[in-house]
């Protein structure tokens, strides 16, 4: 931190200047006060408007003792939740924090609005319950500070405080709806994924939380909070309401403080091992099915739903849709039934979908999947965002409102007619087999022997041999079969299906009143899964 100067230093008008800058900037709440005025997210946006015009500076390190720690340690220390904040009163949500440790090397600032008072929130570390790892607490400070924190509400039952949203780790947080169970994360912000150079993570610093009101009078709970890396800085607001569906209102500022060639605007983490579309014999266990989301759906300016299944490419596949004007996107858990999965313990019936509505137009880019090979559940390989065409320099302020969703996949993602499963299969290393079933509200009102035109586009590369649309008589719905060949023959078998690059396929359904399914899209590489 920036030396504080004794109070005869500022006799000069361009010193006070100077120190009313430093003040904003660094203590913004203390700033909000000096001025009479209520802390607001205008107080956060100045600070990082002011802040990207200084150098990037790394939070304090925690200590040594803690850096040691692996994951197994690291859970053994336990909040107290006779600790929680908020918990002692009437609010309907209560605080948690998490202790620091392990991949957790940085502590947040957090204060607490209440009505015109901002205060500091120390976390220490009478919070915590260090009876498994007992010798651990005589190294550490009387304050501790917190890692992350949790948010607990009576979101399944009224007698509960359910925890449902978390923000721990880098830009990183995660929430549920009512019945589920964390899956996919969201963050902040993205810069350079996928890109040769390497990605940089911003993490959230600094977060102020509004006091909410007591009992039902409470609309939401409100967060602000200071992002902040090497090449940009943000201020961002939550405004979060747990249920059915748990709904965040995001709005955000980025701040550059150096060119950024690519920026991932409410960027998605998630894992896919295998799915139904995997093909035949490429499972790793006996589970049907393994992943926290099955695919990519976006809703484009122009009425067109696109649905991309996930896949666990055997090299990095990074999938990119024109996008201007985007009206929505998101990964799903499509599947979300228990005999999908078949297993007992993580339940991944019940992940939620994250679905993202911008508020206010978003301007030409493109949403882009990047798809990372993976051979353990435990990593995180897919990741979603909308990548905007702007100039990112020092000097632009760039913004980005949304709506994020939790929630299980609706009916109404998209109305009409869906994709409801995708399965392949691979005769040989020149040929492809396919099988998409649709489903949707629309299709029981057709008449029983309703037609179904079946519209299938095979990109460079691949010819499309065979085609059959018709009506499942066990679901329903409609099933979409299909045969592609590779362009080659198999004077080249084995040689130059692995040089090939990804074939685009899509297909859609057109039906006798003139509308249309979602499009199904995927890519296929020739003689890999």
């Amino acid at each position: 931190m920036k030396r504080i100067f004794p109070i005869n230093f500022y006799k000069s008008v361009g010193a006070l200047v100077a120190a009313t800058l430093l003040m904003s900037t660094l203590f913004p709440a203390a700033a909000a006060l000096a001025a009479g005025k209520p802390f607001t997210f205008e107080n956060v946006e100045q600070a990082a408007k002011e802040l990207a015009t200084t150098p990037f500076k790394p939070a304090p390190a925690i200590p040594e003792a803690l850096h040691k720690l692996d994951y197994d340690t690291w859970r053994k220390i336990r909040f107290r939740p006779d600790n929680a904040f908020f918990g002692k009163g009437k609010s309907p949500y209560e605080l948690q924090f998490f202790h620091p440790g392990f991949l957790y090397d940085r502590t947040v600032k957090l204060h607490v609005i209440d009505g015109d008072k901002v205060e500091p929130l120390a976390v220490t570390k009478a919070m915590f319950d260090y009876s498994q790892v007992k010798d651990l607490a005589d190294q550490l400070p009387t304050e501790i500070g917190a890692a992350g924190f949790r948010i607990h509400s009576a979101i399944n039952t009224a007698s509960y405080l359910d925890e449902f949203t978390v923000f721990l780790g880098a830009s990183y947080f995660r929430a549920v709806a009512k019945g589920q169970a964390y899956g996919l994360s969201a963050r902040g912000l993205a810069i350079n994924t996928a890109e040769p150079e390497g990605e940089e993570f911003p993490w959230f610093r600094e977060f102020w939380i509004v006091k909410p009101a007591a009992g039902k009078a409470a609309k939401g709970l409100t967060i602000y909070a200071l992002l902040d890396s090497d090449s940009l800085t943000g201020a961002y607001a939550f405004t979060i309401v747990p249920g059915r569906e748990t709904v965040m209102d995001v709005t955000s500022r980025i701040y550059p403080r150096t060119p950024i060639k690519k920026l991932g605007i409410a960027p998605l983490t998630s894992m896919f091992l295998y799915g139904e579309n995997s093909l035949p014999g490429s499972r790793m266990d006996w589970r049907p099915e393994v992943h926290d989301s099955d695919g990519l759906l976006v809703h484009f300016a122009n009425g067109e739903w696109l649905w991309r299944p996930a896949q666990n490419p055997a090299t990095l596949l990074v999938n990119s849709f024109e996008a201007d004007n985007l009206k929505g996107f998101g990964l799903l858990q499509r599947d979300t039934e228990f005999a999908d999965y078949q297993d007992t313990e993580a339940r991944y019936e019940n992940r939620p979908s994250l679905w993202i509505e911008p508020r206010g137009d978003w301007g030409p880019g493109r949403v882009e999947m990047v798809l990372i090979p993976s051979e353990q559940e435990i990593h995180d390989n897919v990741v979603a965002y909308f990548s905007p065409k702007v100039a990112v320099a020092p000097g632009t302020a760039l913004r980005f409102d949304y709506r994020m969703r939790w929630l299980k996949t609706p009916a109404d993602l998209p109305p009409g007619v869906r994709t409801a499963a995708t399965r392949s299969s691979q005769p040989d290393k020149n040929s492809r087999f396919f099988v998409v079933d649709f489903m949707g509200d629309k299709l029981p009102a057709l008449k029983p022997d309703a037609k179904a035109e079946a519209v299938v586009s095979v990109g460079p590369g691949a010819t499309l041999l065979s085609q059959q649309c018709f009506r499942n008589p066990v679901t329903g719905g409609y099933r979409l079969t299909f045969a592609i060949g590779f362009e080659g023959g198999s004077t080249l078998q084995g040689i130059l299906p692995e040089k090939r690059g990804p074939i685009e396929l899509r297909a859609f359904l057109k039906f006798d009143d003139k509308s249309v399914s979602e499009t199904w899209s995927y890519a296929v590489t020739p003689g890999k899964s």
